[in-house]
């Protein structure tokens, strides 16, 4: 089921693979269902996909009140989902102040979205990798799921398998501007500085991109298994080389050994 006008030019490969993925995660069968909206590349690709496959879609636009011009930024963003055909609602929430911004953001948003009862969410494949690192570094190895609770909200992530270059993409097709959130240049968020500095670094050190190992991997903590559960069997490595090689495929001369 699609829209009955097409917003999308008749090619368009990325937008595509947004619909395709979102088809996916909610069906065939067009439905009511909010999505959150923040103008980036991801939420604008979700939130045209599930307009263009036809569910009665209501953009959840929020403002955290912690940049200069969110308000503005969330009416423009509103206004965005609107010219693709979506409802939209503004919604200004307080931030509390008890942990780290980036957690109180994020409760306060989804706290602000439970009256919808469930809301998707553009987390792709990119932000699944980033999501596994950082539970690696909290000894809770685990990506996101497709679906799950989140502070009472029924969260759906149909784009855990898209890029987010194919949501950038996508937007391009579309001729949708993107809003570039300035933390998201800021190194001192742990989240910004594995994608800015970590993921490169390691894609020069596997010779590959590091991603879709990453994103591919269980959605169910592993460094918390209790002792009694069987140990899971080891896996193949999922990069082009073995473990002793550099990422040009050569042994190095001298291989630190392990004591």
């Amino acid at each position: 089921m699609t829209s009955k006008k097409p917003f999308w030019p008749r090619k368009s490969p990325s937008f595509l693979a947004c619909r395709v993925a979102a088809r996916a995660a909610l069906g065939e069968q067009p439905r009511a269902i909010a999505v959150g909206l923040s103008g980036g590349a991801d939420s604008l690709a979700l939130t045209a996909a599930l307009v263009a496959e036809g569910h009665d879609v209501t953009a959840l636009c929020v403002d955290h009140g912690l940049q200069d011009g969110s308000a503005a930024q969330a009416r423009r963003a509103a206004e965005q989902a609107r010219a693709l055909g979506a409802e939209a609602e503004v919604l200004r929430v307080d931030v509390g102040k008890q942990g780290s911004v980036e957690a109180e953001a994020r409760a306060a948003r989804y706290r602000a979205f439970a009256p919808w009862g469930e809301v998707a969410v553009a987390h792709t494949a990119d932000d699944q990798a980033e999501t596994l690192l950082l539970g690696a570094l909290r000894g809770k190895v685990a990506g996101m799921r497709e679906r799950s609770d989140v502070e009472g909200v029924r969260v759906v992530r149909p784009l855990l398998s898209v890029r987010r270059a194919q949501t950038e993409a996508a937007c391009a097709e579309l001729g949708l501007e993107v809003w570039q959130d300035p933390q998201n240049q800021d190194a001192s968020f742990r989240r910004v500085a594995l994608r800015r500095e970590i993921l490169p670094r390691l894609q020069e050190i596997v010779g590959g991109d590091p991603v879709p190992a990453l994103a591919r991997q269980p959605t169910t903590p592993r460094l918390t298994t209790p002792s009694s559960a069987p140990t899971p069997p080891p896996t193949a490595p999922s990069w082009p080389f073995s473990p002793n090689q550099n990422a040009a495929g050569r042994s190095p001369r001298g291989c630190a050994r392990r004591e």
